[in-house]
């Protein structure tokens, strides 16, 4: 089937945005322009949803930045998560047999590897669920974590949104590729950064499937939609979408995958195709 083209695309019914490296600057700071131009689509009846990685814990600062509280599809289409009422309101987990499987394979494969997995309660901040636990052989790829550190086998003990696995020195993309020939398809492996970190899913769990029921829910079909990415794990979302647009930092697969290439997080990247149909009036001195 022929995909819409740009110039073809009339006004999204919806319009679905990654966040770091995307929607975000490299400040971690949404910009006035950007915020502007959201606001614009959101009074104008269109439905704005963040697609992250990121858990529902960490919303809140975009929330804040942005104005107001979107739909949120977390944990790379694992978790639907509603921030204006701060209620997770669909998951996908990985089981225990298959976490055990994969932890398994992972240090086998990947000798040397540290293993972390990612949990969600009913809300962002779920005091009854520890969200983020670690083995003591996991490296963090950020500062500032906020994980529980226990012993390897308690990563695994409980059903997870996703687990993540730690090679520092590695490149994400070198152990994802080791790892596909051993997994096949009992999961999703992805990655949103090339520093040694990839994060593994349940079968079929992307950002387009969170996209997809998000949409179903709104009577709104891929084709209305429009999505922006600059990592492999906004690749299916990209493709999806009725326009994909990858930021000009992109990583080269999510290059490839889009529909149009706009300027980087750090040049509005995202404002400066959504003004097409949201126009702003310029700054008056």
């Amino acid at each position: 089937m022929e995909r819409v083209t740009a110039t073809q695309l009339p006004k999204p019914k919806l319009v679905a945005s990654d966040v770091d490296g995307t929607l975000i600057d490299p400040y971690e700071q949404v910009t006035a322009r950007t915020r502007a131009v959201v606001e614009s689509l959101v009074a104008d009846g269109a439905q704005f949803v963040l697609a992250t990685g990121r858990p529902p814990r960490w919303i809140a600062p975009v929330v804040a930045g942005l104005g107001f509280a979107p739909l949120c599809v977390c944990g790379n289409g694992a978790v639907l998560y509603d921030a204006e009422t701060d209620r997770v309101f669909g998951t996908r987990t990985l089981d225990v047999p298959t976490l055990a499987w994969l932890a398994d394979l992972a240090e086998k494969v990947l000798p040397g590897c540290g293993l972390a997995a990612e949990r969600v309660g009913s809300s962002a901040h779920d005091a009854a669920t520890p969200q983020f636990v670690s083995s003591p052989q996991y490296e963090h790829a950020w500062l500032n974590p906020d994980d529980t550190a226990v012993a390897r086998d308690e990563v695994i003990d409980s059903p997870a949104i996703k687990m993540l696995i730690r090679l520092p020195g590695a490149r994400s993309g070198d152990m994802a590729a080791t790892l596909a020939g051993h997994i096949g398809d009992r999961a999703d492996i992805t990655y949103s950064t090339d520093h040694g970190l990839v994060e593994i899913s349940a079968p079929g769990v992307t950002k387009a499937h969170g996209l997809r029921l998000i949409g179903e829910q709104s009577g709104i079909a891929p084709a209305e939609m429009v999505a922006f990415g600059d990592m492999p794990n906004d690749i299916p979302m990209l493709r999806m979408a009725g326009l994909g647009v990858a930021m000009g930092h992109a990583h080269p697969e999510a290059l490839a995958a889009a529909d149009e290439v706009t300027g980087t997080n750090s040049e509005d990247g995202v404002a400066r195709v959504l003004e097409r149909w949201w126009p702003q009036e310029p700054e008056r001195s």
